[in-house]
């Protein structure tokens, strides 16, 4: 009796740690943002050979928009609207997950993701969050949103369910989309690179992830006060020149917006541009996790 015990619990023990070990590791991005992290492009106006990529690799890419449950990388479902006269939304996401995908055919990935439209990193997005703050720059409900409180929430949130399921995974890194309401005042402005300095390493000592890869999306919108805009964007260089595990996705302010094209509210990146800005995101992080 006392061998057939012995012989079940060992039985038990390698079962579970082979099981255990046979997971794949889930590699996990963390994104964040306001409107071209939310994104404003026509999934339908993805060509046909597009859609079937995505299509094939969306097992493997688990999205989680807003701290809700994670499922298979798609479109948003939106209401049309005057400015906006389609149904299916998408961001830089799709494309950061379609790209690291098929880098890593055999690779499991699960993004993390929140976007809130029109929000400061002087505000909403500041790592030392305040009401005062956020009143000095944030209109109505956006007043009250401490998003990076509530981004991280989200991320532990999903963490623990990997963890739930017995699931190995690690952060390969955070992609950035934010950045043209700070140009609205010259105080935030001016400030905007010390405070997404703060950014990172709250996200970083939060994870226990020492050089956790970052990458930046550098705005190119062209209102606010004088030159706050440029401001913004020179701050947003800075940051990436003193870090090397900070990377920057680099844009023109050229009008033509042959970069990466807009919408015809020339603010908003269109399906075009949406696809060119995931896939650069994803092509950084790449290029971070190889310097690591």
């Amino acid at each position: 009796m006392f061998y057939r015990k012995l012989l079940f619990l060992v039985s038990y023990i390698l079962f579970s740690v082979f099981g255990f070990a046979q997971k794949k590791e889930v590699q996990v991005v963390l994104l964040a943002g306001q409107s071209n992290m939310a994104g404003h492009g026509n999934y339908e106006n993805l060509d046909a050979n597009l859609r079937v990529r995505i299509d094939k690799i969306k097992h493997r890419v688990l999205l989680s928009d807003g701290g809700k449950e994670a499922k298979p990388l798609s479109y948003t479902r939106i209401k049309p609207s005057e400015k906006y006269q389609f149904t299916k939304s998408f961001g830089p996401e799709i494309f950061i997950g379609l790209t690291l995908a098929e880098a890593h055919p055999n690779q499991e990935f699960l993004l993390i993701k929140k976007a809130q439209g029109g929000t400061a990193l002087y505000g909403a997005w500041n790592p030392e969050w305040s009401e005062d703050k956020a009143k000095e720059i944030e209109k109505g409900f956006k007043q009250k949103l401490n998003l990076c409180k509530i981004h991280i929430a989200a991320i532990h949130k999903n963490l623990k369910a990997l963890e739930k399921k017995g699931q190995p995974y690690k952060i390969i890194g955070m992609a950035w989309m934010q950045g043209e309401n700070d140009a609205i005042l010259d105080v935030s402005a001016n400030t905007y690179g010390e405070t997404l300095k703060k950014l990172i390493l709250l996200y970083r000592k939060e994870f226990h992830l020492e050089e956790m890869p970052f990458v930046i999306g550098q705005i190119n919108s062209r209102y606010g006060v004088e030159n706050g805009a440029a401001r913004v964007r020179k701050e947003m260089e800075e940051v990436a020149n003193d870090d090397a595990k900070v990377g920057i996705i680099k844009t023109s302010t050229d009008t033509s917006w042959n970069d990466y094209p807009k919408n015809p509210d020339n603010v908003h990146y269109n399906a075009d541009g949406q696809k060119r800005l995931g896939i650069s995101f994803a092509e950084q992080l790449i290029i971070l996790q190889n310097k690591h």
